[in-house]
């Protein structure tokens, strides 16, 4: 392999808990709720799924349905269908449902893996071109750039901007084309066996790492750079 493509949430980045989450909003907007109602809605929120890059919802909402099969297709789909989520849970003020969905794009919200600059140092120390492929309906560069990981990332490629998500084979292509690199070449390391599977279909080398919190996960990605190069 001498090219490699990384998804974003899960595999290099993680997002911070549902509890840190909504605390963080609860204090910029100077509200206060005791520690019962606190946990007891980051519970209902993580159960909703309403965390991008967090739990999965336990439940689609019938009237969600069809947003959240396209959700990544564009900025607009994407927070329709994670505010419609945070929704499905009362806070003390409707607002706090958009403050929500805007600091999970915030870079104090995500947290790199213990081994990502490493390894991405690596590979550039090694001349190997990176790309990033995600499924996503917000520009994460800041938060890449906020972390120190920009340096080592050579070309972005991100759902919304394209109109595609992953699994589509084409998303991948476009990477690998803004990169020169042939597929057959290139690895696409990810969390989400059916989205970042979906490299497969173009030749693409595939390399899975698991989805825990980075104090879980101290050395998973270091396995890539015996895969390259």
């Amino acid at each position: 392999m001498t090219a490699v493509l990384f998804d974003f949430s899960g595999t290099l980045f993680r997002v911070e808990s549902t509890e840190s989450w909504l605390r963080g909003v609860l204090a910029t907007a100077a509200i206060r709720l005791d520690e019962t109602e606190l946990t007891a809605a980051a519970r209902a929120l993580e159960a909703a799924g309403a965390l991008p890059g967090g739990s999965a919802p336990e439940r689609i909402p019938d009237e969600l349905a069809d947003t959240w099969l396209i959700r990544d297709r564009s900025a607009a789909l994407h927070r329709a269908a994670y505010t419609g989520l945070s929704r499905q849970v009362p806070l003390p003020d409707p607002a706090l449902h958009d403050a929500l969905y805007d600091r999970h794009m915030t870079p104090d919200a995500w947290a790199p893996y213990p081994d990502a600059v490493e390894v991405l140092r690596t590979l550039r120390e090694r001349g190997v071109p990176v790309g990033v492929v995600s499924n996503i309906g917000w520009d994460l560069r800041p938060v890449f750039r906020a972390h120190g990981l920009d340096p080592y990332i050579d070309v972005y490629v991100l759902s919304y901007e394209h109109g595609i998500q992953k699994p589509d084979p084409r998303l991948f292509a476009t990477a690998c084309e803004a990169l020169g690199a042939d597929p057959r070449r290139t690895l696409m390391v990810g969390d989400d066996r059916r989205a970042d599977g979906g490299a497969g279909a173009l030749g693409c080398g595939v390399h899975f790492v698991d989805h825990l919190p980075v104090t879980d996960r101290p050395d998973g990605l270091r396995p890539v750079l015996d895969l390259v190069g």
